[in-house]
């Protein structure tokens, strides 16, 4: 009796146990993320601190800096307003052709990235499509120039935004919506006091993972880019460029300059995102 009891209550595991997963999970983790990170850090420190400050401080790498993280949160940011509202209308509204367009938003996921970049540049070139409009009707010169990056971040980056929002809408209570209405609620005042709350922290992960996917985006920003010093050369030319002029301590040591942007961007904002969290979802 006392067998089948406590058989009943030893909780079931599908995996291993926790020791044999843990140590699994580190060993993973450290083969794939920690010795390749270690293996940049250490050929950044075979440069004097005054050589790695003239590698990551000249004036054509800061202005690829700018380029880069500058276009990176434009990007995101054009994808958190306009991926909410893709996600929003997938998931709110029926119309024709529904499935077709929830499967276009998955296209930059399958296309690759040069492809792409190929793409984009004969659609928003002087003679293409769109670039004729543009730049005839407006005057906006897209290919060849920072605006073709932010362009180009903006397609990679739409997928994270909308399929982050996209669950947690489909899943938020909407009689929440119809209480704050039948209260006298606005659209508005429901929008920003009850939907708005609960989608906040989705909307910053999504930001965060467009970002991030930005920042470290080659293959589709070169052809659009135009790759022109000072203008409209992103970090992850120059770090190409390095290497293939074989100074693989100054490659490094910028690489060591984005990881640490990078990780301080991502942190602030999932700092942000937990405190969304703390204080999303609640009714004022």
């Amino acid at each position: 009796m006392s067998a089948t009891l406590a058989a009943t209550a030893a909780p079931y595991r599908v995996l291993p146990g926790f020791r044999l997963s843990l140590g699994f999970t580190v060993f993973y983790l450290t083969l794939i993320v920690l010795i390749p990170l270690s293996a940049v850090f250490l050929k950044t420190f075979t440069l004097s601190w005054d050589g790695f400050w003239a590698a990551v401080s000249s004036p054509r790498v800061l202005a690829s800096y700018r380029l880069t993280f500058g276009a990176a949160l434009i990007a995101g940011a054009l994808n958190v307003v306009f991926g909410g509202i893709v996600a929003w209308v997938l998931v709110r509204y029926e119309f024709p052709g529904k499935r077709l367009v929830d499967a276009l938003v998955d296209l930059p996921f399958a296309l690759p990235t040069a492809v792409a970049g190929i793409t984009l540049t004969a659609l928003y070139s002087a003679n293409g499509w769109f670039g004729r409009v543009l730049e005839g009707m407006l005057g906006w010169k897209v290919a060849f120039t920072p605006l073709g990056v932010v362009v180009a971040l903006t397609f990679i980056g739409l997928p994270f935004v909308v399929r982050t929002v996209q669950p947690v809408l489909e899943e938020a209570e909407r009689e929440l919506e119809e209480a704050a209405a039948s209260l006298g609620a606005s659209a508005l005042q429901t929008f920003g006091r009850v939907v708005f709350p609960a989608i906040l922290p989705s909307l910053l992960t999504g930001f965060a993972l467009a970002f991030a996917r930005a920042t470290g985006e080659y293959g589709s920003v070169i052809f659009i880019a135009g790759n022109m010093p000072m203008v409209s050369e992103i970090t992850p030319l120059f770090i190409i460029t390095k290497l293939e002029q074989y100074d693989y301590a100054g490659a490094t040591a910028i690489a060591v300059v984005m990881l640490a942007a990078s990780f301080l961007m991502l942190l602030s904002i999932n700092l942000l995102q937990a405190w969304a969290r703390g204080n999303g979802g609640k009714v004022r």
